[in-house]
């Protein structure tokens, strides 16, 4: 088959992809979770199946683990979360207007110190800061509704995810078969090299920053309550859990927790200052411990690519996009990387002469 014929085939296979998964984007949320669950769990199970056990049971004792783990967990901490998560949703429109307080209290200070024209503009970022989160605060339950998440939607995601990656777990090692089976013939090495890349760099994704992700919320959240700050707990599980977006959890967290801070404990700068150092400290550390051993060299996107694939996918798809957005950012990566090899073989790229003395230079 021609490359161009090709070519156009893996086109039209993935718009045909792309529009299945635009077509069905409302009820995708929890076969999605489904498969991700499925794939972290997989190791497990095929572990326990060196220990005898079979591929059913293996599968039944890892689910039911899990599902004990999370339920256990979900009863002990999400009334005391939701609990501060509504108080904080409830109290930020006072906190921007005691913070606006505060900027009036210390004008002369802050005019002196940055000059009429540069306070002028602080206040003015201050007012359209109360305005935005007063608008947010009255466009959250219909946003909750847009992303899926009523009662009766939470119900059945909650019911159904587990089932989706039972059935997964199930049947893994047919499908792994069934993929096989399909794959070309002729480049089926090549393929499977590729395929071995994806794998990695996805396990380096939902694994490995997965991982990152859980730590960032525990040690904020913990950090933050153990210093007092009104609210810590909410706002470090805030950040930790939108870690995935680079920059993004570590600035909205800091914006919110030195905002918070300001008010409870102004003119107490050291306290302030210990609330900011524990961004800062955290930030090191997962930059130079954290990320490096648990993602390593897998996850190799700009920071910029991953911004714009969360972006976009969440604008196409919504919700469901903003959860394929990395995984999906890993998988093209991977394949840029190898379109980017191909092309520097390619008589495009080293001509036809270079090309084919290269080719009689190889044994």
């Amino acid at each position: 088959m021609a490359l161009r014929n090709q070519v156009f085939i893996w086109i039209g296979l993935l718009l045909a992809l792309i529009l299945t998964l635009w077509i069905f984007r409302g009820i995708l949320l929890p076969f999605v979770v489904g498969a991700a669950l499925a794939y972290l769990l997989n190791p497990l199970v095929n572990q326990l199946q060196k220990w005898r056990f079979s591929r059913v049971w293996a599968t039944v004792v890892v689910l039911l683990s899990v599902l004990t783990i999370v339920i256990s967990l979900f009863f002990m901490f999400v009334p005391l979360i939701g609990q501060q998560i509504v108080g904080l949703i409830q109290r930020l429109p006072r906190y921007v207007g005691d913070l606006q307080e505060l900027a009036v209290t210390w004008s002369p200070e802050i005019n002196e110190w940055l000059g009429p024209e540069r306070a002028a503009q602080l206040q003015t970022s201050l007012n359209d800061l109360a305005r935005q989160a007063l608008g947010f605060i009255a466009t959250l339950p219909a946003e909750l509704v847009n992303i899926g998440l009523t009662g009766a939607a939470v119900v059945g995601f909650a019911v159904l995810a587990p089932v989706v990656a039972f059935y997964l777990l199930l049947d893994w090692e047919g499908m792994v078969r069934g993929i096989d089976e399909l794959l070309p013939k002729e480049h089926k090495g090549e393929v499977k090299g590729i395929l071995r890349e994806i794998d990695k760099s996805m396990a380096g994704v939902i694994r490995g920053q997965g991982s990152v992700l859980l730590l960032d919320a525990a040690f904020y959240a913990t950090a933050l309550s153990l210093i007092g700050l009104n609210y810590g707990l909410a706002v470090g599980l805030i950040a930790g859990l939108l870690s995935f977006i680079p920059f993004v959890g570590f600035a909205v967290g800091l914006g919110l927790s030195v905002g918070i801070a300001l008010v409870q404990y102004a003119p107490n700068w050291w306290m302030i200052a210990l609330v900011a150092g524990v961004y800062f400290f955290w930030q090191f550390i997962e930059g130079n411990i954290l990320y490096p051993k648990l993602v390593g060299s897998s996850i190799n996107i700009n920071p910029v690519w991953m911004m714009f694939a969360l972006l976009g996918l969440g604008a196409i798809f919504g919700f469901v996009g903003l959860l394929l957005a990395v995984p999906m950012a890993a998988i093209a990566s991977v394949l840029v990387r190898y379109g980017v090899r191909k092309y520097k073989e390619s008589t495009l790229y080293l001509g036809p002469k270079r090309r084919a003395s290269r080719d009689d230079a190889i044994p």
